[in-house]
């Protein structure tokens, strides 16, 4: 979500029916950045009226214990993470980044 909120122009009930409706929303870079009061509440908004009816797919570097620490507003995170970790399938990937890998390969000499 950027600083460009489309609850500026009226627009956002309609957003929020699009991202209800769509049967799969990533959420890529999940929490690299802390979120805005206003930012939290739209997104409790968006995973509410997904929650129980669509899937929502979160990819983050974030640590998962640090995700709370995100939200400006306690309340609104635990809000916000109950709906997105309930019933949720959960895979840690580990070890060295493809990024870091095709670079480290295109580096060696042939």
């Amino acid at each position: 979500m950027n600083s460009c909120s489309p609850n500026a122009d009226g627009s956002f009930p309609k957003v929020l029916n699009t991202l209800a409706r769509l049967p799969l929303l990533i959420l890529d870079k999940w929490l690299r950045d802390p979120l805005t009061a206003s930012q939290s509440r739209d997104l409790l908004e968006i995973v509410d009226d997904r929650y129980g009816r669509a899937s929502t797919l979160l990819a983050t570097q974030v640590p998962v214990e640090d995700w709370h620490a995100r939200f400006p507003d306690p309340t609104l995170a635990d809000a916000v993470l109950d709906r997105l970790v309930h019933n949720a399938y959960r895979l840690e990937l580990k070890g060295d980044s493809m990024r870091k890998k095709r670079s480290l390969l295109a580096q060696k000499p042939a």
